[in-house]
């Protein structure tokens, strides 16, 4: 099994143990970076921000993982700023370009603020259908970005 495989696999297993989006990508990519991350900092993260339906957790949590990788540790690190700046756009633009979107409510077409929506996103198994395949694209980006180099 190929390692973009095996970390798609692993981020989904940790949505399946009850991690959300944005905290499962996060996760399967800190084996990958070398790194111990908790990932409560991307908790809030999830449903498009708080269950908003704004930017999908899959994402933030992918630009999460380029920032661990590529962001600043000082503000005078305009040149740094500027990479993770450029990776990040980069991956968003795949991530659309790949699912269509990069809106939580665009890809799953519910309100998950309300009971109704979230009552809408498990009949129509959407997690499964959707979310699952929202985290294993953001892997499969990261790989790719992170493993074209700077």
């Amino acid at each position: 099994m190929k390692e973009k495989e095996k970390l798609e696999e692993k981020a989904v297993s940790f949505f399946q143990e009850g991690f959300i989006c944005s905290e499962s990508v996060l996760m399967a990519m800190q084996d990958y970076l070398g790194l111990a991350i908790n990932p409560g900092i991307a908790t809030g993260f999830g449903g498009g921000i708080g269950r908003k339906g704004s930017v999908c957790g899959a994402v933030t949590g992918g630009v999460l993982a380029i920032n661990l990788k590529y962001g600043r540790q000082k503000a005078e690190e305009e040149n740094i700023k500027e990479k993770a700046f450029s990776k990040a756009l980069e991956f968003y633009k795949r991530f659309e370009e790949k699912m269509g979107s990069a809106i939580c409510y665009d890809i799953i077409q519910c309100d998950l603020k309300t009971e109704e929506g979230q009552k809408i996103f498990k009949e129509n198994n959407l997690l499964e259908e959707k979310c699952f395949k929202c985290v294993e694209t953001s892997i499969d980006i990261l790989l790719d970005i992170f493993e074209e180099g700077d």
